[in-house]
């Protein structure tokens, strides 16, 4: 089944929503970096939420990075999404390790950390991005995309993020972000946390094989939710060998000249995906003569 979102009003319009299944997404992202399980569901819930977010920009052109460091082993979580949902991402340390909670579940916390920031870039076109920066307040992602919306956007948000791993492969991943509306009535607001308060966790409802539009009608019972519209979202990487070569410019002359004449060419990674692009000497010497 292919990755999706729905986006999703009440009949009053006092509240919006998404609702997400993002498996293949998530075990590709898992497939490019050989994630440990706890850097798998870090980084999918992360990407879960970037894509989300990517579909509630406006414009075409929009793009949007998230950048979580929450001074945990993990290191950085870096994630991208354009407005149509497709996002990639990666973290710069796939092989952590960390003990499980008791009950036996992923201490992402204990891997992401929470004494660090949520970084939010949103380039809408304009001369500068918007770039906001946010503390982390527990490092299971979910709860920090809340206070992200809460604090930055003077919106009451509810997000739910989850990832479930069996042996190496992603099982089940996905969730949802719901929004109050600045005219939302009390009824509503308590009907939405009555029901929030009585469902499973996401990767428990789509591990019994409930779809988003099966989440809709639970999370938001009482409220007849209109499904806008569906999108399909995926991983996928736009990077080519032109846009990789860009870090050769990044690096400067100098560096340039003493990569020809000691290594003769050059290797470069594409750290969303993983692919190498190799650069002849003579490439290297025609990007030197443009610089």
């Amino acid at each position: 089944m292919k990755d999706y979102c729905l986006r999703v009003t009440t009949g009053n319009k006092e509240a919006r929503a998404l609702f997400a299944t993002t498996r293949n997404m998530v075990e590709a992202a898992r497939g490019y970096h050989n994630t440990t399980k706890v850097a798998t569901a870090a980084l999918g819930r992360t990407l879960t939420a970037t894509s989300m977010m990517g579909l509630m920009m406006k414009n075409k052109s929009d793009k949007l990075s998230i950048i979580i460091k929450g001074g945990g082993p993990i290191g950085s979580i870096i994630t991208t999404a354009d407005s149509s949902g497709i996002a990639k991402g990666y973290v710069t340390n796939p092989d952590v390790e960390v003990e499980n909670y008791e009950n036996g579940k992923l201490n992402v916390a204990g891997a992401v950390g929470n004494d660090g920031t949520i970084k939010v870039i949103k380039d809408l076109g304009l001369k500068e991005p918007y770039n906001g920066e946010y503390q982390m307040v527990s490092g299971e992602i979910a709860q920090d995309f809340t206070y992200y919306f809460t604090v930055s956007e003077q919106t009451p948000s509810a997000v739910a993020l989850g990832v479930l791993t069996k042996a190496e492969e992603v099982q089940e991943a996905g969730g949802f972000i719901i929004q109050m509306m600045p005219d939302a009535s009390e009824e509503t607001i308590s009907t939405i946390e009555k029901n929030l308060s009585n469902i499973k966790s996401v990767t428990e409802m789509l591990k019994e094989g409930l779809t988003p539009e099966d989440m809709v009608e639970i999370v938001l019972a009482g409220l007849e939710p209109r499904i806008l519209d569906k999108s399909e979202i995926g991983f996928e990487c736009d990077c080519s060998k032109d846009r990789v070569s860009k870090v050769f410019s990044a690096i400067g002359k100098d560096e340039l000249k003493t990569i020809i004449d000691e290594d003769k060419g050059a290797e470069v990674g594409c750290q969303f995906c993983n692919s190498k692009y190799q650069f002849s000497e003579e490439e290297l010497e025609d990007i030197y003569k443009e610089l």
